[in-house]
């Protein structure tokens, strides 16, 4: 992927800045991934993981976990991605993001990993794949998601 590895691989003003502490204390700030008990498991430069386990309130009518959920955690997994590969001055807004649901969201636990595709300046696109995962086999490729980030800077309201 071409992106420099390590806690402190982003320089900003020659000085260096942790793009993995910046990402653990935003994650913690969204209400929606603590309302459905997602964790924030893997924070590399271009890649984030979040994982979060079965749990029957976050279910359709048929018992699988939901479309939505789905779609919220592969979005924050996404764009925390796009997050290890701005500068510290910078924020993200979603502004598109396409889901193809491949496989029904049965399983123990889950997991999102956000892979940065494109990073840019003004506009950043990741890709991420939702798994299942159950104990007493391989994991199971769920849902997939193309997501397009703008980089916001100096937006009242919107920082961090």
């Amino acid at each position: 992927m071409g992106f420099a590895r390590g806690a402190v691989a982003l320089k900003v003003d020659s000085e260096p800045y942790d793009f993995r502490a910046r990402a653990r204390e935003s994650f913690g700030r969204q209400a929606a991934m603590r309302t459905i008990g997602a964790e924030l498991t893997r924070v590399e430069q271009g890649t984030v993981e979040i994982e979060l386990p079965f749990d029957a309130k976050l279910t359709q009518q048929h018992g699988l976990l939901h479309a939505g959920i789905i779609s919220a955690a592969l979005d924050a997994a996404g764009t925390y991605a796009a997050y290890s590969v701005i500068d510290p001055d910078a924020s993200l807004l979603t502004i598109e993001f396409k889901v193809n649901l491949l496989s029904p969201g049965r399983g123990e636990r889950f997991l999102f990993r956000g892979e940065v595709t494109k990073p840019g300046t003004t506009i950043i696109v990741s890709d991420g794949r939702a798994y299942a995962v159950k104990p007493d086999g391989p994991a199971k490729l769920i849902a997939s998601m193309t997501g397009t980030m703008m980089v916001v800077r100096g937006r009242e309201g919107i920082e961090g």
